[in-house]
């Protein structure tokens, strides 16, 4: 270990390592911007689906739907800024982020369903926050290998 030291800014960006160490670093930077807008879709659907008094299957379709629009919103976002059609921006994000979105979405509504309590409780509950945290996470650590993979096959770019 002694032998051991960080000189990554020195080295060639491609070598086989790096290129690995910078997938990966990829991967987690466009799994952690899925999780942002599911996470912002997911928390304020139950917010206003729980406000509204609605029963869970509501609920939760709404949440998804909401997660898969803040995850396509910011999926585009980057490309509608670096001068894509809209079409061509809409085509991109639905292939290289649809599974993605999928993947965590769907992680997020079994954790939430299965985590006894959570579909039941309250905005004011400490439970249905913590349910909410819990989901993100396993749906962050479900979808991290879809964006890996993508990503090595040359499928999905992060801007």
């Amino acid at each position: 270990m002694e032998n051991h030291h960080h000189h990554h800014h020195a080295e060639p960006r491609n070598t086989p390592q790096n290129g690995t160490e910078n997938n990966v670093r990829l991967a987690f930077q466009a799994t952690w911007h899925c999780l942002i807008g599911c996470g912002i879709g997911e928390v304020l659907g139950m917010v206003i689906a729980t406000a509204l008094g609605w029963g869970n299957v509501p609920s939760i379709l709404f949440a998804v739907a909401l997660g898969f629009l803040f995850g396509f919103i910011l999926g585009m976002r980057p490309l509608l800024r670096a001068g894509f059609p809209f079409k061509n921006a809409f085509k991109t994000v639905l292939i290289a982020e649809g599974l993605s979105i999928a993947v965590m979405e769907g992680f997020e509504v079994l954790t939430e369903v299965f985590t006894p309590g959570v579909m039941s409780a309250h905005l004011n509950e400490p439970i249905f926050w913590l349910g909410m945290l819990l989901a993100l996470a396993v749906g962050f650590v479900a979808a991290f290998p879809v964006n890996l993979y993508f990503i090595k096959k040359g499928i999905r770019h992060h801007h």
